[in-house]
């Protein structure tokens, strides 16, 4: 279980200025301030500028900071090392990551520039052949985590939609394995329409089910639903602290394991209890309640 919240990761353009200075006061967890996708051509280069100066304002607090950046085979990605390495980001995003030589590519690059000596390397992972290789991949050097990209993935595996994402779960589990193997994060992808919070609800259930540490988002109207999902429930946490007493008190005993609610407790479920208090008291400090 990943300590640090990764509930609510939130795409915001950096093109796009206003929405960067509203993100210092969103309660999000994490922030993907992106050069990509949501950047139009013609945008590029004062989408890099624009960002730098804010980053460079700060402001953002705890928040996780990361930066997507354009492909390795796009004619842009080399100015957008240079011009975000005066932000010292905590991560640079690369998308439609294949294998993990391109992830030793960008690591390279990344070395040529002061700035960059505390950054880590975050994968998106949206291609079929980044999907079959995931576990090189996360095994990386300097790689912090993975995002998934499912709408170029179910582009690319030309599925249909369907609202269980059934076409989509093996690749989905296949990356939450790859990623925990490694001890890295790994958030879902976007739920497309930002005005279905039912849809949004089941979807993100789903997805913190199978393992992930949270969900990407397109829009602020998710982030409540995001952040409610993937954090520890009052029933959990009065759990995890019962389960640590009886523990306790079972060991002081002499005794191997204990009985809570009429099952075992180990130390494997110890270790998740503690795990689940430890990011329960690092979303209240994020939010302000500790």
């Amino acid at each position: 279980m990943t300590l640090r919240p990764y509930r609510s990761v939130l795409y915001i353009p950096g093109s796009r200025a206003r929405a960067l200075g509203k993100a210092r006061s969103m309660p999000v967890d994490s922030i993907i301030f992106d050069l990509e996708d949501a950047v139009a051509i013609e945008q590029k280069a004062s989408a890099r500028e624009t960002l730098v100066a804010h980053l460079s304002d700060g402001g953002y607090g705890v928040r996780s900071q990361i930066i997507r950046i354009n492909g390795l085979d796009t004619p842009w990605v080399a100015e957008d090392i240079i011009a975000i390495a005066a932000a010292r980001p905590e991560a640079v995003l690369l998308p439609k990551v294949d294998n993990a030589q391109m992830i030793s590519q960008l690591s390279a690059e990344m070395d040529r520039y002061d700035g960059f000596e505390n950054t880590q390397i975050w994968a998106m992972m949206e291609t079929p052949r980044g999907i079959l290789n995931a576990a090189e991949i996360a095994d990386a050097p300097r790689m912090g985590g993975m995002v998934m990209g499912t709408n170029d993935l179910a582009k690319d595996l030309n599925t249909r939609f369907d609202p269980t994402r059934a076409p989509l779960l093996a690749a989905l589990s296949h990356c939450v394995l790859a990623a925990k193997a490694a001890g890295i994060v790994i958030v879902d992808g976007v739920y497309n329409v930002f005005k279905d919070d039912a849809g949004l609800q089941i979807e993100a259930a789903q997805g913190r089910d199978m393992g992930f540490d949270g969900k990407t988002l397109i829009h602020p109207a998710q982030v409540a639903i995001a952040n409610e999902v993937f954090a520890p429930t009052d029933s959990e946490i009065d759990l995890s602290e019962r389960q640590i007493a009886a523990f306790e008190a079972a060991t002081a005993e002499g005794l191997g394991v204990a009985v809570v609610d009429g099952k075992i407790v180990e130390n494997l479920h110890i270790e998740t209890a503690r795990a689940t208090l430890a990011k329960a008291a690092m979303i209240a400090k994020l939010e302000g309640t500790a």
